[in-house]
């Protein structure tokens, strides 16, 4: 069975003299829990796993219970207690605390993993309660290395068919496969990971949002424009807030142009950018061939394939992804990580202004130019991680 660089990292951790919880945090249908079992069974001492899958059953007391079965497996010896899906456990990261910070002053030798489907854990949990107590690990979609490896994917099949590691055994029967992405990823990640999570007054409105997005990806798309294409938009103000949503779900997100200035990223018009191709593939429905024939279509495909790729290392790498116009030059992606700077073009075929390399280098002489698509740097190396992303 094919396994992770999550998989290593997380045996490291749990070997470790218990200082943190162990947070694993990602999209749904990316491997979180196989990971996690693969890992806990290279370690030889008791463990209690558990699911808060169950809506049925899951609650505070429960989770209480769960946490007492696990304390008694570790008065003989270290323990592992890992709880799946944490975040549909209610007021889950006090009662967590609670019981972390027993275990700490009696002496408790329980080691604990958590899994989380999206960032909104975050935003709901451990901000709250945890402060100094965790660590994250991330789950991101996966890469075309791991895709290749696992499931002997081409570049094209990768494009197409993106990082679903699930997915996968799909790929022969399209129909099929599309059907998977939208019951089994998008359609549970909206209802359940953000609408049972956050106040979202009009639900159908995220969703079009999403499907508007993802066909949109690679493309400056402003917020007055999104109004214009959408039912009930509402205003800017809300177009805004549900693409942050999608965005901390690791959906959809809108990458602000690149300027120097904080002022002027927050008020320019985002460049919308799946986290994953699948999702530009399947919000095409029929038409979603013309991502392969068309080579306009599939030079987006490709920079989206790009930006996904550097949207799955900034979480793990603590870099932020912009892109960046000035009049008529444009770069398509740049990324920064304290005083680094690195602009990326990408030659897909899609017919673009030409040369904002050579004038973003000017404006920033420090920042390091590569090209994706060129002699020196092909789109599979670079999507195989063969290439540094900073000097």
């Amino acid at each position: 069975m094919f396994t992770r660089a999550l998989v290593s990292q997380l045996v490291e951790r749990l070997n470790e003299p218990r200082k943190f919880i162990q947070i694993v945090i990602g999209p749904r249908q990316t491997g979180k829990t196989t990971a996690v079992v693969q890992a806990i069974e290279k370690i030889k001492c008791p463990q209690h796993f558990v699911s808060a899958d169950d809506p049925n059953i899951i609650s505070a007391e429960w989770l209480r219970n769960e946490w007492m079965q696990a304390r008694i497996l570790a008065k003989a010896e270290e323990t592992i207690l890992v709880i799946d899906e944490i975040q549909k456990v209610g007021d889950w990261s006090s009662v967590v605390k609670m019981l972390w910070d027993e275990d700490t002053r009696l002496r408790i030798s329980l080691k604990v993993i958590l899994t989380g489907s999206s960032s909104l854990l975050l935003q709901k949990g451990l901000s709250e309660s945890l402060m100094g107590r965790f660590e994250i690990l991330y789950s991101p979609h996966w890469s075309y290395a791991e895709c290749k490896e696992a499931f002997n994917y081409s570049l094209e099949d990768f494009l197409f068919f993106g990082g679903y590691p699930g997915a996968a055994v799909l790929i022969k029967d399209e129909i099929r496969w599309a059907r998977y992405i939208g019951t089994s990823i998008v359609e549970p990640t909206i209802s359940q990971d953000i609408l049972l999570m956050e106040e979202v007054r009009k639900p159908a409105l995220l969703r079009s949002l999403f499907m508007l997005g993802s066909i949109y990806s690679a493309q400056e798309l402003s917020y007055t424009k999104m109004l214009g294409q959408l039912q009930d938009a509402g205003n800017t103000t809300t177009l805004a807030h549900y693409l942050d949503l999608l965005g901390k779900a690791n959906m959809l997100t809108g990458l602000q142009n690149y300027s120097g200035s904080q002022i002027r990223i927050r008020k320019s018009a985002p460049r919308l950018m799946v986290y994953d191709t699948a999702l530009m593939t399947y919000a095409d429905g029929a038409n979603r061939r013309r991502l392969l024939d068309s080579p306009t279509d599939k030079g987006r495909l490709v920079e989206s394939a790009v930006g996904a790729y550097l949207l799955a290392r900034s979480k793990e790498e603590g870099f932020e992804v912009f892109w960046w116009r000035e009049r008529n030059h444009e770069v398509d992606f740049v990324i920064s990580k304290g005083n680094r700077l690195t602009a990326i073009e990408v030659k897909s075929g899609r017919v673009k202004n030409t040369g904002g390399g050579m004038v973003f280098k000017k404006l920033y002489p420090e920042a390091l130019a590569l090209i994706v698509g060129s002699t020196n740097l092909g789109l599979e190396d670079f999507l195989l991680g063969k290439k540094q992303l900073f000097l």
